[in-house]
């Protein structure tokens, strides 16, 4: 019972990508730590690490050595899924998945700035740092 509400929110891992700008242009080498209440992650930029979801923050710091650190936070966002799961799996499979974390979602994009402080950003929106000055 429990393994199938699980698969409706998608388990309670997902990967995500990291990228790191500086000055509208990309940094590839940068040394970055992603953490929430569920674990700590590393990845160097660009590059890919598969997180554990959870409803906290995840905190991002991300260093290289030429260039000021780039920290971000990174709000989750509960999952349509979820939603889904409380129809089909009751109180009892929406109360596992939201324990556990699975019914939440980070951002599958995290851009970080280095020289940067910005955030939450929330999950859902196309990346994950703000800055009003930057061009796509």
């Amino acid at each position: 019972l429990l393994t199938g509400c699980e698969s409706i929110v998608s388990g309670h891992n997902q990967p995500v990508s990291v990228e790191t700008r500086h000055a509208g242009k990309a940094v590839a080498g940068a040394s970055c730590k992603l953490e929430n209440d569920k674990g700590t992650w590393f990845v160097t930029t660009p590059g890919s690490v598969t997180v554990r979801r959870s409803y906290s923050d995840m905190n991002v710091r991300c260093d290289k050595d030429d260039l000021p650190p780039g920290l971000l936070t990174v709000k989750s966002g509960t999952k349509a899924m979820a939603f889904g799961n409380a129809i089909f799996g009751g109180l009892i499979g929406a109360g596992v998945d939201v324990a556990t974390g699975a019914a939440y979602d980070y951002p599958s994009l995290i851009t970080v700035l280095m020289g940067e402080t910005a955030g939450p950003a929330r999950s859902g929106e196309p990346k994950a740092a703000f800055d009003e000055n930057r061009t796509p």
